[in-house]
């Protein structure tokens, strides 16, 4: 076979540093397209990004060149430096350290994409904390509470 062929599709979310609540909903219009435009630029297809105030959920096609720890680096960092530069009131606007990467797998896609798509609806009756640690207990990931939130 003369190419390689790889789907590598990952929910990831990750928040503003102490969940603050930066991401207004002015901030969203623009942000959220931003954050699509970071993915084009690496070689990344972001099929959906959305969130609220505090935290933001993207699912992401991420080439096999590309490790997700390098993805997420250059979307949050390029991102923060962005937000920085063109929104002055938000000079002390910063991402939190971590984040969650979650598989997908293709019949996944539509009910993820419907799930990113209704961020607002889904957390007027579950907190972003709630809702990372049903994630990392979905996926079986181990992890000490102590640590979670930096």
């Amino acid at each position: 076979m003369a190419h390689s062929y790889v789907s590598a599709l990952y929910h990831c979310v990750f928040s503003t540093k102490e969940r603050q609540n930066f991401i207004t909903d002015d901030l969203q219009q623009h942000l959220w397209p931003y954050l699509g435009g970071i993915a084009r630029e690496n070689k990344m297809r972001a099929l959906s990004i959305g969130g609220v105030e505090d935290h933001v959920h993207l699912l992401l096609s991420i080439p096999s060149t590309l490790s997700i720890a390098k993805a997420m680096q250059l979307i949050k960092g390029a991102s923060s430096k962005w937000v920085h530069g063109t929104f002055p009131k938000f000079r002390d606007f910063e991402w939190q350290e971590g984040y969650g990467a979650f598989t997908v797998g293709v019949s996944q896609v539509p009910d993820t994409k419907t799930y990113i798509e209704n961020q607002r609806e889904h957390h007027r009756t579950r907190t972003y904390q709630e809702e990372f640690i049903a994630f990392l207990e979905r996926h079986g990931i181990e992890y000490d509470p102590r640590y979670v939130w930096g």
